[in-house]
């Protein structure tokens, strides 16, 4: 039932009953009944656009959520919003419906990039920004901290930045409840269905401290085309492997379009006897009719939605199908069969990546840093990413880098490796100035790095954890003045030779002339 309450912001929201996670089943937390999700992946595109935030437009949405109530789902998946935007009207339309959301954290531009992974403070602060946003709703079920960043045996040394988001996005609603009215919404991570990986990759979201772990997992499946069976789909597989997973599994994608129009025959298999007992339910993909051709709808250029043949066919397969269906469980009566978490898989030729998790990025510890040098990143630098390179290139020719550099295949991280390129910019550019016992000939690099006044003794150790939207404890190692000592003593070790001082004196007048 809907109920109307006040939000922090004085605007009124629907409310309806919050779905919570009991062993490795959904459940909603006032009826106690085992709660199966029947979702579409939801994100209009349109011609020319790549990504726009649907839970903004207020208009379309109450148009869309009119024909997905017809449909019976109760779940949507959107993979990218703008935090900045009002979202108060489609939520509650999506409430009065009884459609509950489940979030991608990550956009177009603030995401980990499977190629060139990094867990850093922008994107910490873009995560949870977007959790703030979205905490205060009740029909919030859960987040996704990544959609597919491992997507085969190339780039599995991405999986350790996802599970480094995971774990700093649930202890940052962990401590933030007063946001989420008190409840700790689920944080998870959707995977594809690559052979080579797929079994590590279940088990490296599912091992480890519970704080790292995934509280849920999907998997974008599109094994079951035209008539197929349970058994010939590979569903059966997938399913087996999955029985002793002791977090909630769901499709977070379905629906293959091999054979058009789809006929949707696995639904009565995905929420029947076969797959209940492992599967939470799953997410059609998609809504709309783009160019990949997967849409239910086809939206015209006077934004009218149109039942396609897919619409059609899903509504059928829908109507033989219960909801939830007869084996499915109370939450007081229910007890877990297996509590176990995976073990870690080893690494491999097919899986590389490190059980070592980034640090938790910490806005304090690099406002700390940048206060205690004597020579920065000019402004000829900030926000310009060629000079940022070539600098970098540069410096890190001269000077070791360990502080602010990331080795992703043994797992270890610089203390300073998740601040801004500016920053970690301007702390390589002190090393070399102090070693260079404060030349300010050394502190030029043709207008890239200035020198500044000292705001503070470089000890950043014992400052409370302060963060501009983030706001959690922080278990990392920072750089403390002994810490501090001893780096300056091993810069001066490792740069002492004559040689090197011939050639770092030579390059100081390069960059001043």
């Amino acid at each position: 039932m809907n109920t109307y309450v006040t939000d922090f912001f004085d605007e009124f929201v629907v409310a309806i009953n919050p779905i919570i996670i009991k062993g490795n089943k959904f459940f909603d937390s006032i009826t106690k009944q085992q709660f199966f999700i029947k979702g579409v992946a939801y994100q209009p595109r349109g011609l020319g656009v790549e990504y726009s935030d649907p839970l903004a437009q207020s208009e379309t949405c109450k148009r869309d959520v009119k024909l997905m109530k017809e449909l019976g789902f109760n779940v949507i998946r959107v993979y990218e919003v703008d935090n900045d935007k009002d979202h108060d009207s489609c939520m509650n339309y999506m409430a009065e419906a009884g459609i509950y959301l489940i979030l991608d954290l990550a956009t177009i531009k603030s995401n980990i990039n499977r190629d060139n992974p990094q867990w850093s403070l922008s994107l910490f602060q873009s995560y949870t920004a977007t959790v703030d946003a979205f905490s205060k709703y009740s029909n919030t079920l859960a987040f996704f901290a990544g959609n597919e960043v491992t997507n085969n045996k190339s780039n599995t040394e991405a999986s350790p930045f996802v599970k480094a988001a995971i774990r700093d996005v649930k202890e940052y609603i962990k401590v933030n409840t007063k946001k989420s009215n008190g409840r700790v919404i689920p944080v998870g991570y959707s995977s594809n269905d690559d052979q080579a990986v797929r079994i590590p990759l279940k088990e490296y979201f599912n091992c480890g401290n519970k704080s790292e772990q995934a509280d849920f997992y999907g998997v974008n499946l599109y094994e079951w085309c035209g008539d197929s069976t349970f058994e010939t789909s590979g569903y059966a597989d997938r399913t087996n492997e999955f029985t002793n997973y002791n977090i909630p599994v769901i499709l977070s994608e379905y629906g293959c379009n091999i054979v058009t129009p789809r006929k949707f025959t696995e639904v009565s298999t995905i929420y029947g006897s076969q797959m209940t007992s492992v599967w939470s339910g799953g997410i059609v993909y998609e809504w709309s009719q783009e160019i990949n051709s997967y849409g239910l709808v086809e939206i015209d250029k006077d934004g009218n939605a149109k039942k396609l043949q897919d619409f059609i066919n899903l509504q059928q397969q829908f109507s033989k199908i219960t909801i939830p269906p007869s084996d499915a469980l109370l939450m007081d009566s229910y007890t877990q069969k297996n509590d176990e978490s995976s073990k870690c898989p080893s690494q491999s030729e097919n899986w590389k990546a490190a059980t070592n998790l980034p640090p938790t990025p910490m806005k304090n510890v690099c406002e700390c840093m940048v206060s205690s040098l004597s020579c920065v990143a000019s402004s000829n630098v900030v926000n310009n990413q060629r000079l940022i390179d070539e600098n970098f290139g540069l410096i890190c020719g001269i000077v070791k880098c360990d502080d602010i550099n990331v080795d992703i295949s043994s797992g270890k991280y610089g203390k300073y490796s998740y601040c801004s390129p500016e920053d970690k910019l301007s702390y390589q550019f002190d090393v070399y100035f102090k070693h260079q016992r404060r030349n300010p000939l050394a502190c030029n690099f043709k207008g890239a790095a200035t020198i500044v006044k000292n705001e503070n003794k470089g000890n950043c150790g014992g400052n409370k954890t302060t963060h501009d939207g983030p706001n959690i404890p922080s278990n990392n190692t920072v750089n403390s003045g002994e810490d501090k000592k001893k780096s300056d003593a091993t810069a001066l070790k490792n740069f002492g030779s004559f040689i090197m001082g011939i050639m770092t004196i030579f390059v100081s007048f390069i960059n001043v002339y």
